[in-house]
């Protein structure tokens, strides 16, 4: 391998193999340019470094090895040539920051750090850090939701939110009565840092207080993934430049409350009511009950402090404003550290007596040890591994820690939950349930199947509801809501606060009913990839048949056309509410809508002909989707109108074609960030209603979710034929009208891309999508949650995409298209009760089943045989 090795201590002396040394001796900026220069050139595969170098560039603190490795995509250590392999393998497994900048939003790295199972996740903040502007500790427990009024002016508006538990984890240091922390002393050094491996989060920070004092901090915390209910902290105090007395105060904080999301500020923040707070005799266990204040849901801590080298002896015990502080005196010394552990046990319930379960507190070092086997077994069955790009690994592997703290198997099993589109990590969209679980279900089913139960029967128990939101308007069947939460009522918001204007709007968004189109999606997926037939007969099938009684009953006969319409809703683009001047918010014939229906009515047909018809006939009975209704549901499936022009582009909607044009590069020029348009427009008194443009992706979102050949057919069963090309003119017409304000449009975008090989464009996309919450492209809202959706998108393209894999038809086929930067792809799978392993190289498939089955390559059907290893030579060619 092809290594370099910077001698700091000798003036950034740079020793390349077979090459005289060269010396960089000009300011900062130059020696980067010249490093870089030299690594370019000389066809560098990574570095060793002899010293740590930290700098500030471009408004960000780096260190050297760092900023290389992300800078160069090749890894770059400190240490000598005998550490590199070793310390190389763990730089995909490592997130890590320097340095806070207060007058910068900390929040988004504090996303990135969070640590969680799928119970609970703990934002990456340190022990002594207080709800403020620049600091948000948070606990967030899956179903935590609170519904509570807030004025708006004379009106008043309800919503329901994603509550903050009460905060067990905080610790903190107090001198001459000055609490030392980020908030009230001067941040000297710090460093945070999170295992991806098994999720420890580690902080490192030197604070100096008034008098000089200077204090080093160590923070280690983990949820754990063994033991879902409980988390664990370390948390290290050492003097750097003094002795004298100090005060370890530990505190169980029941007057937290929501502050996340700045446009969310000036409503209802306060969710809970402090029930109890109580120590045991000894005073080192802390016990905290709080209630929400509508929902009634109770959730009970239990906080025991340990410290392996300091005495407890005198700890007392200090109330006030829901607030318990374990407190003991402490002499410092110099350069002698204190060591405290708190291991806290976190429950939920909705009643305060179903919480009994038997406490215990295990010290960190077990926490850590117990979390990190379970870990491994995640790992094992999640791990996508690609060769020769270090930076496409580690954020494969950042997304995919994420989705395991968004829900895991481990921590959601028996959970009447869902996914939520921020995850565990934030409180934007108020924690609820979207559409999402269309990109993130998959994840799960091919890796976990056995959760994707659980996930399901989240919207199985809110099934009612949704008949009662249907009726509510007159129609049959259900109707789900597009915001879901506590119970599954609607809870998109009747106003929405646009933050360039300042002011509040009428929001329609849950107009978006194709979210019922995503549930069945998954219904089907779910079920076509497990073939767990006693779902579909106990929940599937009911939520199937309801859901498409619920279009039929939309959908409307237009005898000028001879075609049925479907009015009044609004597509997965969300900038379009509404036609040009109209009163009444609603779109008619959305194209990934209708299209969506078709197939939803195609699939009950051949549900019933393939079904056991007694099976069939109780689900029928129960939906009272007679025989006639499934008449009706077939002739609507084959008669929904579309509007294509004469080049096959298909309108996202009927009348799309007659919107203005937006001048895109007047608003590039004017705003740089365009991604939310229908802000911008809104703020200059216009409407994004007016214009072809897009969120995200509308009609192209039918290729994300079938195969061409699948759409082929839905469209010339509706009796329309297009031109051979018209899915690339469908790419190029939307990509130009499109500004990316959802991070999954660049996901799916990419998936168009290659499936017309425009490898370069697909590329492109798949990358901005990968980076997209780890750079936070979209200006401060990775601060408020990670993007589930996309983070799981992002690891189901690999296998989608590039190792073509299409699980649409009765057998599995694979048409692998890697891309040019990846030598090799890897990952495990289970699909139908049969578990895979894939490795994708330039030349071969190399496929391993634990059953006999078979598979498709390039279109032609192969045998495996269990337990052996199969290699199949590919050749790529065009998709169908």
């Amino acid at each position: 391998m092809q290594l370099i090795h910077i001698e700091i201590s000798q003036d950034w002396k740079l020793i390349l193999p077979n090459k005289k040394v060269q010396w960089l001796t000009d300011t900062l900026e130059e020696r980067l340019g010249k490093l870089g220069a030299i690594i370019t050139m000389n066809g560098i595969k990574g570095g060793t470094i002899d010293q740590e170098v930290i700098f500030s560039y471009e408004q960000e603190q780096w260190d050297l090895a760092n900023y290389l490795t992300e800078k160069y995509n090749i890894p770059f250590i400190y240490g000598d040539r005998t550490e590199f392999t070793e310390k190389a393998a763990q730089l995909p497994w490592q997130i890590s920051y320097l340095g806070f900048t207060e007058e910068k939003n900390e929040y988004a790295k504090e996303t990135l750090f969070t640590v969680g199972n799928g119970f609970m996740g703990l934002r990456g903040t340190t022990p002594e850090m207080e709800i403020s502007d620049q600091t948000y500790p948070a606990l967030y427990l899956a179903g935590l939701y609170d519904r509570s009024p807030s004025k708006i002016g004379e009106k008043t508006i309800y919503n329901e939110d994603f509550v903050n538990a009460p905060n067990l984890q905080k610790m903190y240091l107090v001198i001459d009565g000055e609490k030392v922390d980020t908030q009230h002393s001067r941040v000297v050094d710090m460093k945070r840092q999170i295992d991806l491996k098994n999720g420890l989060f580690e902080a490192w920070v030197v604070v100096k207080i008034n008098d000089g004092k200077k204090i080093k901090f160590h923070t280690q915390k983990i949820a754990s993934m063994a033991n879902t209910h409980q988390y664990s902290l370390r948390y290290s105090i050492t003097p750097l430049n003094f002795s004298s007395p100090a005060m370890f105060i530990s505190e169980a904080d029941g007057s937290v409350y929501n502050y996340n999301v700045e446009r969310y500020r000036g409503l209802t923040q306060q969710h809970l009511t402090i029930k109890q707070l109580t120590t045991t005799s000894d005073n080192l266990t802390v016990s905290l009950i709080a209630q929400t204040k509508n929902s009634k849901i109770t959730i009970r801590q239990n906080a025991k402090l340990h410290s392996p080298d300091t005495s407890l002896e005198n700890l007392t015990i200090q109330k006030f404003n829901n607030r318990l502080l374990q407190k003991i005196p402490l002499q410092l010394q110099h350069k002698k550290t204190y060591t405290f552990e708190k291991t806290v046990n976190v429950e939920k319930g909705s009643k305060e007596k179903s919480l009994k379960k038997e406490l215990f507190f295990p010290d960190f070092d077990t926490c850590l040890q117990e979390s990190s086997k379970a870990w491994e077994k995640l790992w094992q069955k999640a791990a996508i591994e690609v060769t020769d790009d270090l930076m496409s690994q580690k954020l494969l592997n950042l997304h995919t820690y994420h989705s395991l703290i968004s829900a895991s198997p481990n921590g959601n099993h028996d959970l009447d939950v869902s996914v939520t589109a921020r995850g565990l990590h934030g409180e934007a969209y108020r924690g609820h349930i979207f559409w999402d679980e269309l990109f993130i279900f998959p994840f799960y089913v091919l890796h976990f199947p056995e959760m994707v139960k659980d996930l399901l029967l989240y919207r199985y128990r809110r099934l009612k509801k949704a008949k009662k939101a249907a009726q509510n308007i007159g129609l049959q069947g259900a109707m789900y809501p597009w915001q879901s939460g506590l119970d599954g009522s609607e809870q998109s918001q009747d106003l929405h606060l646009n933050p360039l204007s300042g002011q509040w709007k009428k929001d329609s968004s849950r107009l978006q009913r194709h979210v019922s189109l995503a549930i069945a999606y998954n219904i089907w997926f779910y079920w076509h990839n497990t073939q767990d037939t006693a779902f579909m007969n106990d929940y599937g099938l009911e939520m199937l048949l309801e859901i498409a009684h619920f279009w039929k009953s939309v959908a409307t006969f237009d005898k000028k056309t001879n075609h049925y319409i479907i009015d009044g809703v609004m597509g997965p683009d969300e900038f379009h509410e509404a036609y040009p001047h109209a009163k009444e918010a609603g779109l008619k014939n959305n194209a990934y809508t209708n299209i969506m229906v078709a197939w939803l009515f195609a699939q009950i047909k051949q549900l019933k002909k393939t079904w056991k018809t007694s099976d069939f006939k109780v689900v029928q009975e129960k939906t009272a989707v007679t025989d006639e209704v499934l008449s009706k549901i077939d002739e609507i499936s084959q008669n929904l109108a579309l509007e294509i022009d004469h080049e096959g582009v298909i309108a996202q909607f009927e009348g799309y074609f007659s919107l203005k044009d937006l001048d895109w590069e007047y608003y590039k020029n004017k705003y740089n960030n365009i991604y939310r348009m229908d802000r911008i427009l809104n703020a200059e008194g216009k409407s994004a209603d007016n214009y072809q443009l897009a969120k995200q992706a509308d009609t192209l979102m039918l290729f994300y979710n079938f195969s061409q050949k699948q759409v082929n057919q839905i469209l010339t069963n509706l009796g329309y034929h297009l031109p051979k090309d018209y899915v690339n003119k469908n790419l190029n017409y939307y990509l130009q009208r499109t500004s990316h304000g959802s991070t999954l449009s660049r996901v799916v975008h990419s998936h168009l891309a290659a499936m017309i090989h425009n490898d370069d464009l697909a590329w492109q996309l798949y990358q901005e999508a990968l980076y997209s919450d780890y750079h936070d492209i979209q200006g401060g809202t990775t601060a408020e949650g990670i993007h589930a959706g996309v983070m799981a998108a992002t690891l189901y393209i690999p296998l989608m995409t590039f190792a073509g894999i299409d699980l649409h038809q009765e057998i599995i086929h694979f048409d692998p298209q890697l891309p040019k930067a990846w030598s090799s792809l890897k990952f495990s799978m289970t699909v139908r009760k049969v578990n895979f392993n894939v490795f994708v190289s330039r030349e071969t498939l190399q496929i391993k089943a634990d059953k006999d089955t078979v598979i498709q390559v390039n279109q032609q059907e192969f045998s495996l045989t269990a337990g052996q290893l199969k290699k199949i030579p590919y050749a790529g060619g065009e998709r169908k």
